[in-house]
């Protein structure tokens, strides 16, 4: 005969142990591959739940579908080995599915920020990283640029490309590190306070922009701005005047 109660609370004691390797997984996530902003600009928060909702439950529901008592001990912990073996392969899986689609650099290219992630490095060009930076930080993503087209015929190649799908920031052929892109990160960075008047008639916009200010720390006549794009988003940058260092961002599209 089935014991209910048994079966009930062995899933239980499994759904806090996953819920315990769960925690432990999204401090790994948040905290190295996808910190803020890219949970939210990257999708890092939807793929970490899709993955953990169904190891989660997916663990639990097996072991109250296979809990019994009645069965010889030896069979009881075979199947509760098995199902414990099936649970770790999946979340190593959804682990890996998640690292990989990681961004891996946020780059300064032309005018914008491109937030760059791992699979969106063409693999034929994986041999051409400059000699100072990583393809894939384990740290989380680095604040690179893109170098200026050489001549005029270098250019209408990478257009093409990036009209096939290959943005220029993906291509690590021209990864340079971003001081060495200061002038053309000042000439493109335009002052926050002209962003905060273009919205003015926005309340919900002037919030955002205004919260994002006074995280920083700073005056807002010290701030200027940079779009950034993501895979579906566009949100904003905000950098130091001087140091042209990102101190913030805001949910917001600028353009």
């Amino acid at each position: 005969m089935v014991n209910w109660n048994d079966r009930a609370r062995a899933a239980g004691i499994h759904l806090a142990i996953s819920l315990v390797i769960a925690l432990a997984a999204a401090a790994l996530v948040f905290a190295l591959w996808y910190p803020y902003p890219y949970r939210e600009i990257s999708g890092g928060r939807e793929l970490f739940l899709i993955l953990v909702t169904v190891d989660v439950i997916l663990g639990p529901l097996i072991t109250f579908a296979v809990f019994n008592r009645a069965k010889p001990r030896a069979e009881l912990r075979r199947d509760l080995a098995f199902v414990a073996v099936l649970q770790m392969l999946a979340l190593v899986y959804g682990l890996w599915t998640v690292s990989v689609a990681r961004p891996v650099h946020l780059v300064f290219e032309i005018d914008r920020f491109r937030v760059v992630h791992g699979v969106d490095v063409p693999e034929d060009l994986l041999d051409q990283v400059p000699a100072g930076i990583e393809l894939a930080p384990l740290g989380g993503p680095t604040l690179i640029a893109v170098r200026p087209f050489r001549d005029q015929t270098e250019s209408a190649n990478a257009t093409v490309a990036a009209l096939q799908g290959v943005q220029i920031g993906a291509r690590p052929d021209f990864w340079i590190p971003y001081e060495q892109a200061r002038g053309a990160v000042q000439s493109a960075a335009r002052p926050v306070s002209q962003l905060r008047t273009r919205f003015a008639g926005n309340t919900a916009n002037t919030a955002a922009i205004d919260a994002a200010v006074a995280k920083t720390g700073r005056s807002i006549d010290t701030l200027v701005y940079i779009p950034v794009v993501s895979r579906k988003l566009f949100w904003t940058a905000l950098l130091d005047q001087g140091s042209l260092a990102i101190v913030g961002f805001v949910p917001l599209d600028p353009y």
